[in-house]
């Protein structure tokens, strides 16, 4: 096997064992949902308790991606890499044997911080494994294909572990598959840091944002109970703002600040990261209503609704592998553009499904939706991370998954809270109140779609410098003398 066959191989491998991990820290988010009825009832649970276990994940998660994407890069990818699927497995491990809801909540923020540790530096460790161009956008396009499919596959594979093997289960499946990452990375992955740094790191910039964006999540997470306009909500808020504002001048006079506002400056950085955000709000404000449709106005059960999103997640894995195909030949405004439409027409569609009428629009809209979903993640990535540097790939990566997961956050708070008020409008949780009620939280989404529209057409269309590197890569792909993009 020659030199350059040996690379490309192990290229493959690392994205294979990197895929694993995120696919489990992805899986593990959404199968825990269709747990929680069993995991109440074990716990003689009543009122909001249960929902700590998701809060305090999403807490910890989506306050400490930038920090953690930063330390990967000072303090070497490889390495955090691998302590935080240590305390993954751990976490995991704890989660299961929980004896009250106290331990599993706490144990579930240690699983969000391994979480916020391992997305980052696996994501900046694909984008150092592969040269920016063709091979790059196929890795992104398998990557973002493998977060549809985790997204999606929890909601069946999470019914299945619960009903067969009891709830703890869904998290005690992280420790086998954690255990075989953990004896796979020293050997599979390279280590790699910003030597340049001297190991450098910004304490007060990281003590301002990573509380701002806590605080932030616990907000939003907060708005569905307690309204935008409650009085300790808007003070939480002011506090939010001063934290930035104070972290704003803290980069300004550091001499290695935690974010470089110079890299902000990059026009497709700016449109991926916004398009990401908005995506997010798309997706999950979309997924909490249709789980709460299926469940309260259909009465599915957890199996059911699985197989039902199984189109979702085979459409959303292709739309990702399709489209990092389709942007070396069409500029990425137009098939991120393209992907918003779908998501939109999936909205639209799950606004047209009766009560108790035929489905025969749901899987058409699952279709759709998935499809638009890949392509959309997919392209917003590929912005986010172009033009980055090695020594900054850790932030880049961090700064994309902080994107997403706060628009996570903020369209499930706002789809929830528009599908209470309108079915509240309605006169209660009445099977028409409840459908109409969701039908609006469905249009939200299909706003948000045209939100991220809009980013697409405006922010990623031109012809910048990351196109003339696609058309070029194009080029090189179909030529017979075109040098190998390898390194």
């Amino acid at each position: 096997m020659t030199t350059s066959n040996r690379s490309r191989t192990r290229r493959w491998q690392v994205l294979a064992l990197l895929g694993t991990a995120f696919f489990m820290t992805i899986l593990d988010g959404t199968s825990l949902l269709a747990a929680l009825p069993a995991i109440e009832g074990h716990l003689r649970l009543h009122g909001p308790a249960i929902q700590w276990t998701v809060t305090a994940y999403a807490l910890a998660f989506s306050g400490l991606l930038l920090l953690c994407g930063r330390a990967a890069d000072l303090l070497g990818r490889r390495r955090v890499f691998i302590a935080g699927m240590v305390l993954r497995v751990v976490a995991s491990l704890a989660c299961g044997l929980a004896p009250s809801i106290q331990t599993l909540v706490a144990a579930r923020a240690v699983q969000g911080v391994s979480a916020a540790i391992i997305a980052p530096a696996a994501l900046s460790m694909v984008m150092n494994t592969f040269p920016e161009g063709i091979e790059r956008n196929k890795a992104l396009g398998i990557w973002g294909g493998l977060g549809g499919f985790g997204a999606t596959a929890g909601l069946l594979l999470g019914g299945i572990i619960t009903d067969t093997l009891g709830w703890q289960w869904v998290f005690w499946v992280n420790v086998p598959v954690g255990t075989l990452v953990l004896v796979l990375a020293p050997a599979t992955l390279r280590e790699s840091r910003d030597r340049a740094r001297c190991r450098s790191f910004d304490v007060p910039g990281a003590l301002t944002i990573a509380p701002a964006l806590v605080l932030l999540v616990y907000v939003i997470t907060r708005v569905p109970t307690s309204g935008w306009a409650n009085g300790q909500s808007i003070g939480l808020l002011a506090a939010v703002a001063v934290l930035v504002w104070m972290f704003i001048l803290i980069e300004k006079r550091s001499a290695a600040p935690l974010v470089s506002f110079q890299s902000l400056r990059s026009r497709m950085l700016i449109g991926g990261n916004l398009l990401l955000l908005i995506a997010g709000m798309t997706v999950d404000g979309m997924l909490v209503t249709l789980t709460s449709f299926v469940q309260q106005v259909l009465g599915w059960p957890a199996a059911r609704f699985g197989l039902a999103a199984a189109m979702m997640t085979v459409t959303a894995a292709a739309g990702a592998l399709l489209s990092q195909r389709i942007v070396r030949r069409l500029s990425l405004g137009r098939v991120a553009a393209a992907g918003t439409v779908l998501l939109g027409c999936g909205c639209l569609l799950l606004t047209r499904i009766p009560a108790g009428g035929p489905m025969s629009l749901l899987p058409a809209a699952l279709f759709l939706f998935g499809a638009g979903m890949g392509a959309v993640t997919v392209c917003a990535q590929i912005a986010a991370l172009t033009g980055v540097t090695e020594k900054d790939s850790g932030l880049a990566a961090g700064l994309a998954d902080t994107s997403f997961a706060v628009g996570t956050a903020v369209g499930t708070a706002i789809c929830t809270s528009v599908a209470a008020a309108r079915t509240s409008a309605i006169g209660g949780p009445t099977p028409l109140a409840l459908t109409t009620g969701q039908h609006a939280a469905f249009g939200a989404a299909g706003v948000f779609a045209a939100l991220a529209l809009i980013t697409a057409l405006t922010l990623l269309s031109k012809r910048s410098g990351l196109s003339r590197s696609v058309s070029a890569d194009a080029s090189e792909n179909v030529s017979p003398r075109a040098p190998s993009t390898s390194p």
